[in-house]
């Protein structure tokens, strides 16, 4: 028998049997949480809409493809496959669509492939940089995030010319 299939249950019993014992009222206090994570998703769903709205106008209006055929060039130099710069566009802005896109490349071009193996490394060095700021900079209202947006655009920038390298490496 595996110790990890009762790991998360015995850290929930002793979390219940230490509160039991310091006599904090565990149900009470569940529900006070219960009631701040719902306070917490409404107060973020302007900011998830605005997010969302963005994203689509950008896709719909033809400005993601412009910009690709603008820095095809600079890809062709760093040997990106043209295919997977939609990924490495969309990834800061939303994880469900560069999920979504990176499901679609291995699914056109296989698991085995070397897009494949980009767009899979690409997906796991890389974050959602755009939404991390507007969902959780916005629920507790910071208003001046320049600096981590560039932080994050950078370590974003790092982990595609890493997910290059390391792909090219390994799998070519």
């Amino acid at each position: 028998m595996s110790i990890s299939i009762w790991i998360i249950p015995a850290i929930i019993l002793l979390i219940l049997l230490t509160a039991t014992y310091k006599r904090v009222p565990t149900y009470e206090k569940f529900v006070e949480g219960g009631k701040e994570g719902i306070d917490i998703a409404i107060s973020l769903l302007p900011f998830l809409i605005g997010m969302m709205v963005s994203i689509a106008i950008f896709r719909a209006s033809g400005a993601m493809e412009a910009f690709i055929t603008l820095v095809k060039p600079l890809t062709v130099l760093l040997g990106m496959p043209e295919e997977i710069l939609p990924l490495a566009l969309v990834r800061p802005l939303s994880g469900t669509a560069a999920l979504g896109m990176t499901s679609e490349l291995i699914k056109t071009y296989g698991p085995d492939s070397f897009i494949g193996y980009l767009a899979s490394v690409m997906q796991g060095s890389t974050d959602t940089t755009f939404y991390i700021l507007t969902v959780y900079f916005g629920a507790v209202g910071i208003k001046k995030m320049g600096d981590a947006l560039k932080v994050g655009l950078a370590a974003d920038m790092i982990g595609i010319i890493a997910s290059i390298i390391v792909v090219t490496i390994l799998f070519s």
